[in-house]
């Protein structure tokens, strides 16, 4: 199962949207540079793919932009809420382990009141870093 990395998103702070950059360094147990989601913890990474804007936007929300879930990594090509905890992707130069599939959203998250409802909760994956590295837009993402 071979999938692409559409974007790469941070934020400085919890609970906001994340804004797109070039490209990610991603820290041995640790997670994104730069994010605050970082940290020793099991949810350092945040994915959602392309597939699941497209739910959404078929609901009727539209001026949805990548980072507005507060994902770390956009993806496209692999359901990744279908993927078991445990499961091992190599994203770009980093090997990345599923760690949790979807969360609880806490409330008045900035998230949910831009885009009305979330997905993340439901659709959102999270991992640990095991192996560092850049990863950039366009990225393959492979199931080992």
């Amino acid at each position: 199962m071979i999938g692409k990395v559409i974007d790469i998103n941070i934020s400085e702070k919890k609970g906001v949207v994340k804004k797109p950059i070039e490209k990610g360094v991603f820290i041995e147990d640790y997670g994104l540079e730069g994010d605050a989601h970082a940290g020793k913890w099991h949810r350092q990474v945040s994915l959602l793919g392309i597939e699941s804007f497209k739910k959404v936007e078929q609901m009727g929300i539209e001026d949805l932009n990548h980072g507005d879930f507060a994902e770390n990594i956009t993806t496209e090509g692999i359901i990744l809420y279908e993927l078991p905890v445990g499961t091992k992707l190599k994203i770009g130069e980093t090997i990345q382990e599923v760690t949790q599939i979807g969360k609880e959203c806490h409330s008045g998250c900035a998230i949910s009141k831009k885009v009305g409802k979330c997905i993340m909760p439901k659709e959102g994956i999270f991992t640990k870093i095991i192996k560092g590295g850049v990863v950039k837009p366009g990225d393959s993402i492979e199931v080992l």
